[in-house]
């Protein structure tokens, strides 16, 4: 009986001794499994993935600028180790980083950073493929202006402009014939003259628009210079507007889809989606800013030209935000069988989606904020969604308009359509409600056929050929109005 007594008295006591200790010291700590870092010009962002929810608290220290972040309740292990070896020696954030076990329980991470930064930090709960997400986006404190980085880009171009004999109108000269047939000032055109005339030299290209290196496991070989084609003779025109000169650039917003955290559909071969169409845009950029519109330069505006993610919301506030004249989402479709293929033009609806498979593609679509990764505790993200809620009939008509002369020239290429007619659903991404918008689903890749003419050089220039073609379509019937760009 005494013998009973003591075990039954240790046994309390252990009991005890584990109250005390409390659930987060006897629990088992999370396990970081990968960290992978996505390098842009817009921001940097380091996600580090783990088997349960990490906690953190972070610290900016000035001069020299420097990130500390605590993560409690884990152990330094191999994974995260690797994170030093991910740094870019490009990264526009990072220059370094150390990674040490500060105390038991607790790993620090101090970011060396080239510039000030404004970090948000916080966390996903799993999805996809994913499990548990901390995520830490370095944003500038100064964000860039992408107005400015395209006029440095065509000043910087305006030489070798000059020198083929196709010289653009004088960058002061703003007057142009409006719908109203009033003239209009292009401030635009005024801050190129002011930039030009500067005694320091020129804007440098900022890396939003540069040409970049090749992405993921296909290279980008940069296509030759096209020399574009004079316009077809114009037929109709809207209002009382005519194919006279706009005296401005027109801006070509293209928007590769997914991105960074979020691959998009893959191909039964690994191919990934947003490498693909990154490729595609880069081709199209090329065309884009090799053209002109009844004498006026043409320029394609990235809302990403490398591999990082970019929201839904986000991508739409981009194109109005240099006041594009088209937007056009770039996007390789997938279904749950191989089966499927051929290509889709898209444009927005405000009721119901035109077929069944048009409103699941949106809603697949409509997702990539929710694989890619967004703060939605950012108040920016309330500004995004009043914006996705603004959407007009005549931007409608107009993107319908757009779609058809794509889709035609897709035709023409010899391409499949999975339908012969522009589709309408409910994307996100085409409710910009001042600029005609389309969704461009080039292929099928989850077919396997269509897949290896997506990874083709021939396919995809044929493809941007394509593209351009139904652009210039666009423009020779629904001439781009004077405007004036509010900087």
């Amino acid at each position: 009986m005494k013998e009973r007594g003591l075990k039954r008295r240790a046994l309390l006591q252990g009991g005890s001794i584990a109250l005390l200790l409390g659930v987060h010291e006897i629990a088992k700590g999370a396990t970081i499994v990968a960290v992978r870092v996505w390098p842009a010009s817009d921001y940097t962002r380091v996600t580090i993935e783990s088997d349960g929810r990490l906690n953190s608290q972070q610290l900016v220290v000035g001069s020299p600028p420097r990130l500390a972040v605590d993560i409690n309740g884990i152990d330094l292990n191999p994974a995260l180790r690797e994170l030093v070896g991910k740094i870019k020696p490009d990264d526009p954030y990072i220059n370094g980083l150390r990674v040490g076990q500060f105390a038991p329980g607790v790993v620090r991470i101090v970011f060396d950073l080239k510039q000030a930064v404004a970090p948000q930090v916080f966390s996903l709960a799993p999805v996809a493929a994913y499990k548990d997400r901390l995520v830490l986006d370095l944003y500038p404190q100064q964000a860039a202006d992408p107005l400015e980085s395209l006029i440095a880009e065509r000043l910087r171009d305006a030489p070798k402009t000059a020198a083929a004999g196709a010289a653009p109108p004088p960058p002061g000269d703003a007057a142009a014939p409006s719908r109203s047939g009033t003239a209009a000032a292009d401030p635009l055109g005024d801050l190129m003259a002011q930039q030009s005339a500067r005694a320091t030299p020129p804007v440098s290209v900022s890396q939003a628009n540069r040409p970049s290196a090749p992405v993921g496991p296909l290279p980008i070989p940069m296509p030759p210079p096209v020399v574009s084609a004079p316009p077809p003779p114009v037929t109709a025109g809207r209002g009382v507007a005519t194919a006279s000169q706009t005296d401005r650039i027109i801006i070509v917003a293209l928007d590769p889809g997914h991105g960074g955290e979020d691959p998009g559909a893959m191909g039964p071969n690994g191919t990934r989606e947003k490498d693909i169409v990154l490729q595609i845009a880069h081709r199209l950029r090329e065309r884009i800013n090799a053209s002109s519109v009844n004498g006026n330069p043409m320029r394609a505006f990235l809302t990403r030209d490398a591999d990082f993610f970019v929201p839904l919301g986000v991508r739409v506030q981009k194109a109005r935000r240099v006041q594009a004249d088209l937007f056009v989402s770039i996007h390789a479709d997938a279904f749950t069988t191989p089966e499927a293929r051929g290509a889709s033009v898209f444009a927005l609806s405000q009721g119901g989606a035109s077929s069944s498979a048009a409103r699941w593609l949106a809603n697949k679509e409509n997702q990539a904020d929710t694989v890619g990764g967004v703060n939605v505790g950012n108040h920016e993200a309330q500004v995004q969604r009043a914006l996705l809620d603004m959407s007009t009939t005549a931007q409608i008509n107009d993107s319908l308009k757009l779609g058809g002369a794509m889709l035609g020239e897709i035709r023409s290429i010899g391409a499949r359509l999975h339908k012969p007619q522009v589709e309408q659903a409910g994307f996100a991404v085409l409710k910009a409600p001042d600029i005609p918008s389309v969704l461009v689903e080039t292929a099928f890749i989850s077919n396997p056929e269509e897949e290896a003419k997506l990874r083709s050089t021939a396919y995809q220039e044929d493809l941007a050929d394509a593209l351009m073609r139904g652009i210039q379509r666009y423009f020779a019937q629904n001439p781009p109005l004077a405007r004036s760009r509010q900087l």
